[in-house]
């Protein structure tokens, strides 16, 4: 049984020109980012929906036209099952008719939880059933937001796997939750010229297959070495950005750990409580940061050696002890800072990065973020920067520090401070 409140039905009247008039003025949420393009749907036209994540479609479990059937991403084929038709509601929501088997895209049950499923169910133009389209960082992806529950509809655990499930998640604007429409059929227009594809990873260097995959419900504390054989540890969170989450791995003062490939879920990455080092780790999808450096010596080094890391919202690395932290023969790409100094931890220490031999692929924000009024310094040099020709990204990036609100942006650019010369920076 899939009990459902009483939902009156409303006549599918849509005018191509009042859904553009909408947009423009922003009511319907359709509006993108400054400098993006303005989002639009055709309601006389089928489409493909492309995860930006997995590159993938959104698809009808085994091709079913029943009620019920599972909604899940697929490779794309353009099968019927794999088209949508988006069909005005009114109110700037539009549902989604699926061209094999006439049902539109369900929240089940009605759920307003994290990870309620979508499934297909005859059109009663409930509220479970509408959707309004938000905007991403990029005018070629949108957000698909329930009207039931305010959440969007996400590739559950952001698998790139055939036949993951479509799920709810709130809205954190992640790649996982945003879509490309892709027209195809007789419906007119032209299909969107941005390749659907999942971000390629970065750098010169093959990223690893992972020998086998564990599922992590909690902190792994390492002392001594730890070599994971390349086996995936994943799971810990939902890949939200959320602050103050545990770690994947926590390692002791003096600890090694090499080999590993942090997937999906990978929370708060690693935690280093004193002298670490990380060798041939790969964050496949950063999510609050990779790794987190503590402990309380000054003379203490968290040394970073191989792997790379990819889909960091925010930073890569940071560093909230005393010490130094070295990053060499890594490789980063989508990303928002690789390596920052605690910009208002409680207690503040004079910190040191070096960086050597990274590889880095756009987008990107900064490199390095340091505050040289509490004593930190910076050493760059072997840096390769990839696909920005606009030179968008910053190598290096000066603050104030403090111990309680925020810090201060003071300047960029070489400096006493930020040790780098513009040839160490090639840009290809």
């Amino acid at each position: 049984m899939h009990p459902r409140p009483p939902a009156a039905r409303r006549p599918a009247r849509v005018a191509l020109a009042a859904a553009l008039a909408l947009v423009l003025g922003g009511a319907l949420g359709l509006a993108t980012a400054a400098g993006a393009a303005a989002a639009s749907v055709d309601t006389n036209a089928w489409y493909v929906l492309v995860n930006r994540q997995s590159g993938k479609v959104m698809d009808v479990t085994g091709t079913s036209t029943a009620d019920g059937a599972v909604i899940q991403q697929w490779p794309r084929n353009d099968g019927a099952w794999q088209q949508w038709q988006f069909v005005d509601s009114g109110s700037g929501y539009y549902r989604l008719k699926s061209r094999h088997s006439g049902k539109v895209l369900d929240l089940w049950n009605w759920s307003t939880a994290d990870r309620g499923e979508f499934r297909q169910f005859t059109d009663l133009n409930g509220t479970n059933q509408q959707f309004r389209l938000g905007d991403s960082a990029s005018g070629a992806y949108l957000r698909l937001i329930n009207r039931h529950s305010g959440k969007a509809v996400t590739v559950t655990d952001r698998s790139t796997a055939d036949g993951a499930t479509v799920t709810q998640l709130t809205d954190n604007n992640q790649y996982n939750q945003q879509w490309q429409l892709v027209k195809v059929g007789s419906g007119g227009g032209t299909t969107p010229t941005t390749s659907p594809t999942t971000p390629p990873p970065s750098g010169n260097v093959s990223w690893p297959s992972a020998t086998g995959q564990q599922k992590v419900s909690a902190t792994i504390k390492v002392s001594g070495t730890f070599d994971g054989g390349l086996v995936r540890y994943y799971g810990l969170s939902s890949g939200g950005q959320d602050e103050g989450q545990p770690p994947v791995f926590e390692l002791a003062d003096g600890a090694t750990i090499k080999n590993v490939i942090l997937g999906t879920g990978a929370a708060d990455g690693i935690h280093c409580r004193g002298t670490c080092t990380v060798q041939n780790v790969w964050w496949e999808d950063v999510g609050e940061d990779a790794a987190t450096f503590k402990g309380t010596s000054a003379s203490q080094t968290m040394t970073v050696d191989g792997g790379g890391a990819r889909y960091a919202s925010d930073k890569v690395f940071q560093h909230n002890g005393p010490g130094t932290f070295v990053i060499r023969n890594f490789q980063v790409s989508d990303f928002g800072k690789l390596y920052r100094s605690c910009g208002n931890c409680s207690t503040q220490h004079a910190r040191t990065v070096q960086i050597s031999n990274v590889q880095v692929t756009a987008p990107g924000k900064s490199l390095v973020g340091i505050n040289p009024n509490l004593g930190d310094r910076a050493t760059i040099s072997g840096v390769t920067i990839r696909n920005d020709a606009s030179r968008k990204i910053v190598v290096c990036e000066e603050y104030r520090g403090v111990t309680s609100g925020e810090p201060t942006k003071v300047g960029s650019g070489p400096s006493s401070a930020c040790g780098y010369s513009t040839s160490s920076i090639t840009y290809r």
